[in-house]
């Protein structure tokens, strides 16, 4: 067996669709960067009926953030929670590693269960980034209804995502299940064409 291991390499979600480039419109600068974002640490919290106000306090302890409110995300840095429906939440870590222990942290308050090579996430920014999104998302994106912090679990091109918005350039991370990577690249690439998309090395 040991003779077949080096035959096995881990591969990023994106590897063989949001390849590092130009893409779309070639002159001017791009309206939408786009980076994939590999590596990183992410779980499902699931609050256990009645134990809210404890898991509250375990996740005060652990990252220093409150719980989300529905549609709220608190980040820092890299590390945060996001909502994602009642009493459910993601748990973002920047590195592979970052949430180690964090279901022996809230044993008796919530479920966890890790997601980090389940989902698949893009960062996009740049001054096209609301308006390409906006061709696909059923979702207000204007800054008056939907700004930093705010999360939303909704769909584009029939494909289940989620979005939550990082600051006010604007910048979105959008997660999605890996085995719908691939999809999500067809339509993301179609979408930003006429604005002209640039992909960076995944960080």
């Amino acid at each position: 067996m040991a003779e077949h291991a080096t035959l096995w390499r881990p591969r990023g979600a994106w590897a063989d669709t949001a390849r590092p480039g130009r893409h779309g419109r070639r002159e001017g600068p791009p309206g939408l960067i786009v980076t994939p974002r590999e590596g990183l640490a992410l779980a499902s919290v699931t609050a256990v009926d009645g134990a809210e106000a404890r898991l509250a306090e375990a996740i005060e302890a652990r990252f220093g953030l409150s719980l989300p409110e529905p549609g709220g995300a608190h980040l820092s840095g890299e590390a945060g929670l996001v909502w994602s429906g009642p009493d459910q939440w993601l748990a973002l870590g920047g590195a592979r590693g970052d949430l180690d222990g964090l279901g022996a942290a809230l044993r008796g308050a919530a479920a966890v269960a890790d997601q980090s090579d389940g989902r698949a996430v893009l960062r996009l920014t740049g001054p096209d980034a609301r308006r390409v999104l906006e061709k696909g998302v059923a979702v207000d994106l204007h800054p008056r209804a939907f700004g930093p912090g705010r999360t939303a679990v909704t769909a584009i091109a029939h494909i289940g995502v989620q979005i939550w918005q990082r600051d006010d350039r604007p910048t979105y991370d959008l997660a999605v299940a890996r085995s719908f990577a691939g999809s999500l690249w067809t339509w993301l690439e179609a979408a930003a064409a006429e604005f002209g998309c640039e992909v960076r090395a995944s960080a």
